[in-house]
């Protein structure tokens, strides 16, 4: 099963905007058009801030996100780079620029830890991974990384929407994970490499229960025993596919597959 990299949620984007417009109208009334260049060029904090805001609202938010940091740079003391950063930071995000985005926020992370817009930044941590998740054929670091920063969105702030949306996103990384294991063991399985493909399944089976993904495990699990000699093993795999999962197509097969190689036990 091939897992494709998520697709961005409307109703996500939205939540980020949100309080990224709350940040952006604290801005003063005053300033003119940002210049393309953005070469030190001294200006006031709120003649510079206004002008990456507009370029924000314009929908440049690469031009932004440098006069975002150009406010940081300039003004590195004022009230207004604590709220550059956490711009910077979502307009890096809406312009894809997912390592740029992290770097942003984990560096207002570092000097804020106990801000009020904290968990926000660590929702957008968060989304940076989750974003860049690609097919279960490649490697999953970022999957994992995604893993680990949406599990601190919902420990550290369980009652938040960022929380409640993090959780609905881990369901959705298990499975990509869980789709990962069961592409290596398909593959031990086909090379013949059958003990190497048990412990692939046995490890959905055991660490990522909850996904979409169990049933086929335990399936694969019930011909790999069968095998390597072992239907024992085998009808204990197809005893608990058929607990779990009755009517499941995965269970229908394995009843079949018992019954064509190792009739004299059952699969439930």
């Amino acid at each position: 099963m091939i897992v494709k990299a998520p697709v961005r949620s409307p109703l996500r984007f939205a939540l980020l905007a949100a309080v990224a417009v709350a940040l952006g109208s604290t801005a003063g009334c005053a300033g003119s058009k940002a210049k393309k260049d953005v070469a030190y060029v001294a200006r006031d904090v709120d003649t510079l801030y206004a002008a990456a805001k507009d370029r924000l609202d314009r929908g440049d938010p690469k031009q932004a996100a440098a006069l975002f940091d150009e406010v940081e740079r300039q003004h590195p003391y004022s009230p207004w780079a604590r709220r550059a950063q956490l711009m910077s930071a979502f307009s890096y995000y809406a312009a894809r620029d997912y390592a740029k985005s992290v770097q942003s926020a984990q560096r207002f992370l570092s000097i804020h830890p106990g801000n009020k817009d904290a968990p926000y930044a660590y929702y957008l941590v968060a989304l940076c991974y989750y974003e860049q998740i690609s097919d279960v054929t490649r490697d999953q670091k970022i999957t994992q990384q995604a893993l680990t920063a949406l599990t601190e969105v919902a420990r550290r702030y369980p009652n938040t929407t960022y929380a409640t949306d993090a959780r609905l996103k881990l369901d959705l990384v298990n499975d990509h994970l869980a789709g990962k294991e069961m592409e290596i063991g398909r593959f031990y399985e086909r090379s013949g490499k059958w003990l190497a493909g048990t412990l692939r399944f046995r490890t959905v089976i055991d660490k990522y229960q909850q996904t979409s993904h169990t049933p086929e495990a335990l399936y694969r699990l019930v011909e790999c025993y069968l095998t390597l000699g072992l239907p024992e093993q085998a009808q204990k795999a197809a005893a608990v596919l058929g607990n779990n999962y009755p009517g499941n197509e995965w269970y229908e097969r394995a009843f079949k597959l018992m019954n064509n190689k190792a009739p004299g036990t059952t699969a439930s």
